[in-house]
């Protein structure tokens, strides 16, 4: 028996003991048919009590840790741990797999939920950021994913309430989630008063928005919304593990060992302690709790699981039983009776009966248990511990016997002898003790000599030796009871053991892998009747081997279900049952031994469970060495890695603008452009059925990184070369009509295009490493099955049309060939390979597989190909031995001998089916390959005369087959495609070289034939003139490297590999002589020109021979070259040669005798050269990329002397414009060839470019084309944008272009200042006097009267309790565009400023407001489509910025999207039907992505430029279709499946207009049939057809065109742009469809600074628009007059505030260099002054004066009415940082960042005096306040420093005493003890700006940094005291003020440019 096969017997698994307890929560429940659902270890089980039966899930592969049952309670949802975790959906009733939930979260799951439909799921991860997502886990796809940012999460689950709200709990933590589009939107449960914050562990749901969670104190705390509503204190002693809910109310359970169940306002309704009860135990803790109805079911920490009535309560019953946790490695079983013991780490020694699964007795010992035996009677049981003791029990009933301690290292092994008379006992120490039973267990020996811990021991039949395992790997077998070891190899052979359970030992070398590690294997038994053993290793298998079992690495069936170690496996008694225990999950295994032959029908059917053998290996019962076919040997060797991939070129464009000096031009390209005609060659070396029939009859085949679309009529092709490296595989839709193609690469792409138009549908990215090499389309067509290249050869379905992953699973470990639907069953797959079969069923994101079993039909082979039948479950595969296997679901059925060597390529029919073999034979086969039908070989002899080209060698490999329009269409591995008759005669379609590199090509003097040897040893004659075809080829006796034809085009020489060359007759492919003079490769090899006298022969060998023709021998050698040569050139006159080598050295030498020469660059141009091929010297400059070395271009041909063609190494036919000076000169390029083009010639007449691709082995033929010629092969133009001087500049432009918003977006203070902040500073105790006999305390501020009303009649104040947003003054057009539009009809424009979005009503001038987003929104956009009305979408800055889309009307949120950018969103743009998105980011790639905004999926996204896009619109009838425009950049998008696809705009000189450059564009419009406008910096507009530009109208604006719009009613285009005032010409122009003529507005007359408009918009006869400086205006088309709707301040901050005394009037000044006086009422500007930047402002007392402080240190006065200068003064150099009238109105201090306060008497008239200042001041001002009796000032600085000075003396008053009585006229301080409760606690880098004190003094308003006004009550001497915040201004809100009568408060922005009006509530 030494074969290595795997056994026939098997096992099946038929109880698992246990329920996993510890460490996990509420993982019990019913299901819908009253089983109960639980797990253990990795298995799920289904248990039903009523037959006392378990079903089992196994699709995991780790320990499972938590469950939750789906509302239709017959689905459950499973979690698991490990590095790559996943979630399983699978059904209870059938335990199949439904759904795998893979790629979402790292180290393990820990909590999962079900919403109410049960369509969606929530999962938490067990990572340090707690990953949560929602799946939609039918499809296996994930809808949100964000970071809790939380320690760790105990339970998550969605609100059964509420819709679309997820709530987590966790450590000193609770979170409500929103799910909004693809966005969860936190928001932290506040425990406020009510609870103290603790760890919520589990949690339930109420109606009413109630949430209830049980903590770890053992409260239960109800929640409403996200506040803690009430506490149920101490409802458990200690946590609370387990909530249920259910239509009765709640049920807890806890570590007290109580269940309490609740009614639904958690009021007790009964408690059972399960502790105390008949079944408990004092430790008992509660995990888990289900109740419904009448019964429970509770899970305990220690593995149990009970069920009690309610009703009656105190008789809970038993269900499930365990150990609890702790390793478990004991297990011994009964030798008569159906009884096992095991005995673990929880300290518990238990005895269980197989036949009924129960638990027969437990006894509980001191220490933990890590070994058992039973005596040969079954009376005793031994036990090893791990003090080094081992017990004697009776088994009875388990009483103590005997104790023993020798030893004091864990006792590991001990083993009854057969007689019963000795008890052996291996230990730790390394020893084995043997005892007499009969002495009351004294030592009688000890087996010494162990050179390590003792394993495992077995004794022989006649008790007179034992075999001992070490934990070295070793083992010993000793003497009993002398403990000699026994050396002798005779005599150990002789030993009969009554039982095997070593792993070391010659019997069972089999069970270790070859290059296994010694210790992975834990346990073994032996049964040696069944002439099996089964093993437990530490991967968490079972497996089942022959024994003995003599070789390594012997195969096996394999068995999982426990998760981790296997620690130990034993046979019962009557060997019917094999018993596992898990180590660290603690739970047994009861499997059923079934011999050979045995069938299992009372089992319930596991497939998929089951991995019957191991999966990697044979498990036929033939020996498994087959045959070994060399073709196939090599082309499993093919490896697909590059080291340089087309990724890397992005790489190279960077150090392309790193390398360029300043200044430095690039030289323009060439005006010629190629167009590809033909490619001769065909992959089928490594590549199989990739040859197809399309609808209309053509074929199509890939060669390189090429598609062809071959007409056989006309022998014409077509192009698709839109893949970036070679292509593998290519499949063809069912309709004929889609082709997918799979292609190399680092991240490889599919790609799925059409054989009509060429286009592509959509690209497939993302799952795959190295390439994709085999895919294939289901039947219906949708979706696309691939396998990639990866070390695990992956295998992903898609759905193509939208690109998404549908589902993916590992392959196998070698490479898999083909892929293939089930024709009949969508869900099926079948995949063959290197040893490989398997069938998979696609389940949710997963698959279930089987592998297919040979049984004893035959022995496995590498499988090569696979079709199926007429039935679902047929299917037959073709293998490298030539047999057809036939299949019938999984089981092999019959083979059929169809080839001899392997059957590469197979195809099924209706009728029948067609092989095609190694052989070179075409099979026809009927239905049921009983009956081959016909065969043709494929022949010279069978060719018909219309073949064009020749057959290289008769019979070549069949790589490809398939049949259509009656005929055989066939590829094979020499590179051929024919096509056969069903009558017998053969076509040849086309051909190419075989396998090897193509390296060698030369043109023919004057015919139209060019010649290319390869290293696949054939030279080749080609025609090229309206053939296309090879005319005659030569084979060689060596690869060849280089081909040259004499002048005369008679004779043609040919280097080769081995350092020879043979010159042979051109006409006659005869040899005419050959030489051999070098080791090295012949590298180039030419003809002197006419009339041909000399030979050159270039070798590796560094050197250049020149032979003489005529005489046939050695004439000069060219020496002097470093390295070896690449390229040599004859001149004219056949004098001199230019050579090249690979030390980019060029040299010059004199014909014929080799002398060295040297030219100067001049010369060489001047040089008459007969051909150049020369890649260096100065002529060449430009064609190196940057950065690379000497090999990376290969070739080069020079046409007519100005055009160069080059060929490199990534895969490019460039063009230039000869001479190539100057570095890196502009190109065209063209694509085809995959990774290198080796060669590159101009044909005779330089009409034709030849190309050869070497691996690729293809050889393009390429027409060259003039500049005149408008024809669509341009070619990829390489850009320009590394040139900075092409373009004009317009200040406007470029500070959008550098605006910098990340320091917008981090919370960075205003102002630096110095000192320590007030919260954190000392604060000194004031000493109150006892008792107070002085007058009481003067108010601290004084109350102000309010204004009279208009009647004289007193106003009443009412305390300001809250803030309501009423108006914004202000519209962000500074640095956005296009974001300003009517909705609702017209009657409303929205538009965004700040943080808000702003809808604003035309008619009433009432706005309302959108205040959802986090910082400041830049981009708008509404979507016009009639079904989605007045729907908006706007972005936002920030680290990971949203969009959101939103209801104008009713301001709801409709979704939130994130992810895909960051920095922040620029534009967005909503498509024709309404449901995508399309969003541009500010990150450095600037992503461009497309989303379906309603699920918040993207569907798209890819890198857009490297510098600013602007805008990013949908063409207006388009989903699909988009323009991006940007700094020097137009893109023309199209979404593909999950990619995008951009074609840059190609500019050509347009006619009247002479060459024009690619400039920044700005905006974009539209016209029909493709036209699109984009707007320039120059003010031009141009426009584009496709994405070719056809003409500019020139100035159409004479500055920049910043805003287009195009009205979709009538196709009428606005622009925007930059003009100076004047009557005729206007910023706005109304153009017709083709932007010929337009009509102009002006939006003033006359000015001297430039009007810039930002954002247009057309609807009913006007026009929307908003300008740079903020405002916005609606023209009338009719009349032409312009209405200001929103009059902002422009850019700049805004600092100044202050309100007019008695009215309800408000001043603004802004570093815009305005101040602004408002009006609340009429919510208007009333006026405005320019004046230089201005800083702070503020009212006279009698709101007479207006002061206002400047930005240079000025000051100005006012009148407030006409604003009218009444004097100015400066007398510093800082900025002036505040102002204020004394309330006596008689002096104005003057505060400066300076450090200075300056006092002026205002009595003394406009002169101004000064009449005193403070100095000494701490730091610069920020603010001041007045005392009521104006004598007094207090300043508050930058210092956070309060300082109060007399006035006007400007004395220090430094006594406290004096300065707490003062009573001040305002507050505006932030600092002092009065409101150290306004600094928030983590405000370590953003301040608190500004406050102000309402008139009454009750409530004290803010301004920070964070954005936030808020409200706190005045005084707040308490740090972080409590407030109200109100968001809308993005950062920082720099200064508050209320209104005179407290109705309303006004704060201003400093970024934002806004002014907020907020009414006081």
């Amino acid at each position: 028996m030494a074969d290595k096969t795997a056994p026939d017997s098997r096992l099946r698994l038929e109880w698992v003991y246990g329920y996993r307890g510890h460490q996990c929560r509420n993982n019990l429940y019913y299901t819908a048919n009253k089983d109960i659902v639980y797990f253990v270890a990795g298995v799920g089980i289904v248990y039903s009590e009523r037959d006392h039966k378990q079903r089992f899930f196994l699709g995991h592969s780790d320990d499972i840790v938590c469950l939750s049952l789906h509302p239709d309670r017959t689905l459950i949802a499973t979690g698991q741990i490990g590095d790559a975790p996943y979630i399983c959906v699978w059904d209870s009733a059938t335990t199949d797999t439904v759904s795998i939930l893979k790629d979402g979260h790292k180290e393990g799951v820990a909590a999962l939920g079900f919403d109410k439909e049960g369509n969606r799921l929530v999962s938490v991860g067990m990572d340090s950021a707690s990953t949560i997502n929602v799946w939609d886990w039918r499809r296996g796809k994930i809808i949100s994913t964000v970071t809790a940012q939380v320690e760790k999460v105990f339970d998550i689950q969605f609100n059964v309430y509420k819709e679309n709200c997820v709530v987590s709990a966790g450590v000193k933590h609770m979170v409500f989630w929103t799910l909004c589009g693809n966005t969860l939107t936190p928001q932290k449960g506040e425990f406020g008063q009510v609870g103290e914050v603790q760890s919520m562990l589990c949690l339930a749901f109420g109606p009413e928005d109630t949430t209830i969670s049980g903590t770890l104190a053992g409260d239960i705390y109800m929640w409403k919304g996200s506040k803690l509503d009430h506490v149920v204190s101490a409802a458990h002693n200690g946590p609370i593990y387990t909530l249920d809910m259910t239509g009765e109310g709640y049920a807890t359970g806890g570590k007290d060992g109580i269940v309490k169940l609740w009614d639904l306002d958690l009021k007790p309704i009964t408690s059972i302690n399960l502790a105390t009860s008949s079944v408990g135990y004092t430790e008992l803790v509660i995990r888990a709790v289900c109740w419904r109805s009448d019964q429970l079911l509770i899970g305990t920490q220690d593995g149990e699981i009970f069920e009690l009535q309610v009703k009656s309560r105190d008789k809970p019953k038993c269900l499930v039983q365990g150990h609890a946790e702790g390793e478990m490695w004991a297990l011994a079983v009964h030798p008569k009776k159906p009884i096992f013991a095991t005995g673990s780490d929880d300290q518990t020694l238990r005895l269980w009966n197989m036949s009924n699964h129960e638990l027969l007795s437990k006894v509980a010992v001191d220490q933990k248990i890590r070994a058992c035996a039973f005596d040969p009677e079954g009376q005793h049981i031994a036990i090893g511990l791990t003090d080094g003791s081992f017990m004697v029990l009776r088994a009875r009933d388990l009483t103590e016997l005997a104790h023993v301690k020798d030893r004091q290292e864990v006792c590991h092994e001990v083993k009854f002898s057969p007689c019963g008379k000795f008890l052996a006992v291996g230990s730790n120490d390394n020893f084995v003790d043997i005892y007499g039973v009969d002495q009351r267990f004294k030592k009688v020996g000890t087996c010494s000599g162990c050179d390590s811990f003792i394993t495992h021991l077995d004794w022989s039949q006649d008790s007179k030796a034992i075999h001992v395992n070490f934990g070295s790997g070793h083992r010993c077998i000793f003497r009993i009871p002398a403990c000699k070891e026994i050396t002798n190899k005779e005599e150990i052979s002789t030993i009969h053991w009554a039982t095997f359970t070593g792993v070391v030992g010659p019997e069972v070398n089999g069970i270790w892998g070859k290059y296994a590690d010694t210790n992975d294997v834990n346990a073994a038994d032996a049964n040696f009747e069944g002439e099996v053993v089964v093993t437990g290793d530490d991967f968490g298998m079972v497996k089942v081997y022959k024994f003995p079992s003599l070789k390594k690495g012997a195969k096996f069936r394999k068995y999982v279900g426990h998760s981790a170690h296997v620690t130990n496996v034993r046979f019962s008694s009557d060997h019917h049952k094999v018993i596992s225990t898990g180590g660290e999950d603690h739970s047994v295994f009861q499997w059923r031994f079934l011999p050979q032959g045995t069938g299992d029908d009372d089992l319930p059917d596991h497939h998929n469970a089951y991995v019957d053998s191991n999966s990697e290996d044979s498990d036929s019962d033939l020996s498994d060495v087959g045959v070994v076919d060399s073709d196939l040997e090599q082309e499993k060797q093919v490896g697909y890695d590059r080291a340089l991939y087309k990724d890397d070129l992005a790489g190279q464009k960077k150090l392309l603008k790193s390398s360029m000096q300043p200044g430095a031009k690039r030289k323009n390209g060439p005006t010629d452009s190629l167009r590809l005609e033909y490619v001769h060659g065909y992959r089928g070396y490594d590549c199989r059925n990739n040859v197809f029939y399309t609808q209309t009859g053509e074929v199509v085949y890939h060669v390189a990184a090429t598609c062809v679309v071959h007409n056989k009529e006309k022998n014409a092709q077509r192009f698709y070369t839109e893949h970036t490296d070679d292509i593998l595989c290519l499949c063809i839709h069912p309709l004929k009509d889609i082709i997918a193609t799979g292609q190399v690469g680092r991240d490889p792409s599919i790609h799925i295009w059409d054989t009509e138009s060429l286009k592509t549908g959509s690209v497939l990215k993302g799952q795959h490493q190295r390439g994709v090499c085999a895919v294939d389309f289901s039947v219906d067509g949708k979706k696309l099955a691939s396998v990639g290249l990866d070390d695990n050869h992956s295998i992903v379905v898609w759905d193509w049309k939208k690109g998404e992953k549908l589902a993916t699973t590992r392959g196998h470990k070698d490479k898999i060939f083909v892929i293939k639907w089930n024709p009949l069953d969508h869900s099926k797959l079948v995949t063959v390979g290197v040893k490989h079969i398997k069938f998979w069923t696609q389940t949710g994101g997963g698959f279930t597989s089987n592998r297919g079993t040979m049984g004893k039909v035959a022995k496995l082979c590498d499988m090569m190909c696979v079709a199926y039948g007429k039935t679902s479950d047929i299917c037959f595969s073709g293998g490298s031995d030539g047999h057809v296997f036939v299949w019938q679901g999984v089981e092999l059925q019959k083979t059929v001998k169809a080839h001899e060597g392997p059957v590469f390529a197979m195809h099924s029919l209706d009728k029948g089916f067609v092989t095609g073999g190694k052989d070179g034979i075409v099979g026809l086969w009927d239905d049921q390959f009983e009956r081959c039908l016909k065969t043709y070989a494929i022949k010279r002899a069978a060719l018909t005369q219309g073949s064009s080209g020749v057959l290289v060698q008769d019979t070549p490999a069949v790589r490809a087959i398939v049949l259509g329009h009656g005929k055989i269409l066939v590829g094979t591995r020499c590179g051929e495609i024919l096509e056969i008759d069903k009558a017998g005669p053969m076509t040849l379609l086309s051909q190419g070289h075989m396998e090897g590199e193509v390296w060698g090509l030369d043109v023919h003097p004057s015919k139209s034939m060019f010649a290319t040897v390869s290293d696949d040893k054939t030279l080749r004659l080609w025609d090229y003139s309206e053939g296309n075809k090879m005319v005659s080829f030569k084979e060689l006796k060596q690869a060849a490297r280089c081909v040259a034809f004499s002048p005369d085009g008679r004779a043609l020489a040919v280097g080769q590999k081995d350092g020879s060359f043979v010159v042979i007759n051109a006409e006659t492919n005869e040899e005419m002589f050959t030489q051999h003079h070098r080791k090295e490769e012949i590298c180039d090899i030419r003809f002197s020109p006419d009339p041909g006298k000399y030979l050159a022969v270039a070798s590796h060998d560094n050197f250049v021979d020149i032979y003489s023709v005529l005489k046939s021998k050695k004439v000069g050698t060219c020496k002097g070259a470093s390295s070896y040569i690449t390229h040599i050139d004859w001149d004219l006159k056949g004098k001199v040669l230019m050579v090249n080598t690979g030390a980019k050295e060029q040299l010059f030498f004199e014909a014929p005798r080799g002398k060295r020469i040297t030219l100067r660059n001049a010369e060489i141009e001047k040089f008459g050269w007969a051909s150049w091929t020369c890649v260096l010297g100065a002529t060449c400059e430009g064609i190196w990329p940057p950065k690379c070395d000497v090999t990376d271009v290969n070739a080069a041909s020079l046409a007519d002397g100005h055009v160069l063609a080059t060929a490199d190494d990534f895969g490019f036919v460039k063009l230039f414009e000869y001479p190539v000076t100057g570095k890196f000169a502009k190109f065209k390029r063209y694509s085809g060839h995959s990774a290198h083009v080796t060669n590159v010639r101009w044909s005779h007449d330089k009409s034709k470019l030849f190309s050869t691709g070497g691996a690729d082995t293809a050889v393009m033929v390429w027409k060259r084309e003039g500049q005149g010629n408008k024809s669509q092969g341009q070619g990829e133009s390489d850009d320009s944008d590394t040139d900075d001087e092409e373009e004009g500049y317009d200040s406007d432009v470029e500070r959008e272009k550098k605006m910098d918003y990340t320091t917008k977006i981090y919370i960075n203070p205003m102002r630096e200042k110095d000192g320590i902040k007030p919260h954190l500073q000392e604060q000194k105790e004031t000493a109150k006097p006892q008792v107070s006999r002085n007058a009481p305390e003067p108010p601290k501020v004084q109350k102000s009267e309010p204004p009279p009303a208009t009647g004289g009649k007193k106003r009443k104040m009412t305390q300001v309790t809250g803030l309501q947003l009423e108006y914004i003054h202000g519209y962000r057009g500074f640095d956005a565009r296009s974001n300003l539009y009517y909705v609702n009809d017209g009657a409303d424009i929205v538009y965004h400023a700040a943080g808000a979005g702003i809808v604003h009503n035309l008619s009433s001038g009432t706005q309302s407001f959108y205040l959802e987003h986090s910082d400041d929104i830049i981009c708008l956009d509404i979507n016009q489509h009639p079904k989605f009305k007045n729907i908006v979408a706007t972005g936002q800055i920030g680290n990971n910025p949203s969009i959101h889309v939103w209801d104008a009307a009713s301001k709801e949120t409709l979704s939130v999207i994130q992810g895909g950018h960051s920095k922040g969103i620029c534009s967005v743009d909503f498509s024709c039907t309404g449901k995508n998105l399309v969003s541009v980011g500010l990150e450095d790639e600037h992503n461009v992505t497309v989303w379906r905004w309603q699920d918040g999926s993207k569907i798209a996204s890819a890198p857009g430029h490297s510098q600013r896009i602007f805008r990013a619109e949908f063409r207006p009838d388009s989903d699909t279709q988009f323009v991006s425009v940007g700094v020097k950049h137009v893109k023309f998008w199209s979404v593909a499946g999950s990619q995008l696809i951009g074609k840059r705009g190609i500019i050509t000189t347009i006619e009247n207009v002479g060459p024009v450059k690619m400039q920044t564009m700005l905006s974009l419009a539209f016209g029909a049939n493709n036209v699109t406008y984009t707007g320039a910096l120059s003010g031009d507009v141009y426009v584009w057809q496709d994405s070719n530009l056809t003409r500019v109208v020139q100035k159409a604006h004479t500055g920049p065109v910043f805003a287009m719009f195009t009205t979709l009613r009538d196709g009428l285009i606005v622009t925007g742009g930059k003009e100076l005032p004047s009557k005729e010409n206007g910023p706005v122009k109304l153009w017709d469809q083709e932007m010929k003529r337009c009509r102009a507005f002006p939006v003033r007359e006359n000015g001297t600074t430039a009007d810039v408009v930002k954002s247009v918009f057309r609807a009913k006869g006007k026009i929307l628009i908003g300008s740079k400086d903020n405002s916005v205006m609606e023209i009338s088309e009719k009349s032409g007059t312009v209405n200001v709707v929103v009059a902002g301040h422009s850019e700049g901050e805004v600092w100044g505030l202050d309100r007019h005394p008695t009215s309800a009037k408000f001043i603004t000044s802004s570093y815009d260099g305005t101040v602004r006086l408002w009006d609340i009422p009429s919510k208007s500007l009333v006026a405005k002054l320019d004046v230089t930047p201005a800083r702070s402002v503020t009212f006279s007392p009698d709101g007479e004066l207006i002061a206002v402080g400047l930005k240079t240190g000025e000051f100005l006065l006012l009148s407030t009415t006409g604003l009218k200068l009444w004097g100015r003064k400066r007398d510093r150099a800082g900025s002036i940082n505040d102002i204020h009238f004394s309330p006596d109105g008689k002096i104005l201090a003057v505060g400066s960042e300076d450090q200075y306060v300056d006092f002026y008497d205002l009595t003394k008239g406009p002169s101004l005096p000064r009449s005193g200042f403070c100095n000494g001041i701490a730091s610069f001002i920020i603010n001041m306040d007045f005392s009521a009796d104006s004598k007094h000032i207090r300043v508050c600085t930058g210092a956070y420093v309060n300082q109060v000075y007399t006035v006007p003396q400007g004395g220090l008053v430094e006594d406290e005493g004096v300065t707490e009585k003062i009573t001040w006229a305002s507050w505006t301080s932030v600092v002092g003890r009065d409101v150290l409760g306004i600094w928030p606690e983590h405000s370590q880098n953003a301040d608190v700006n500004c406050s102000h004190l309402s008139h009454l003094g009750n409530a004290l308003a803010t301004g920070d940094d964070f954005g936030y006004v808020k409200l706190f009550n005045f005084p707040c001497p308490d740090s972080f005291a409590e407030h109200k915040s109100y968001p809308g201004h993005s950062a920082h809100v720099t200064n508050v003020r209320f209104l005179c009568d407290d109705r309303h408060l006004v704060s201003t922005g400093g970024d934002d440019c806004c002014v907020f009006v907020w009414k006081c509530v």
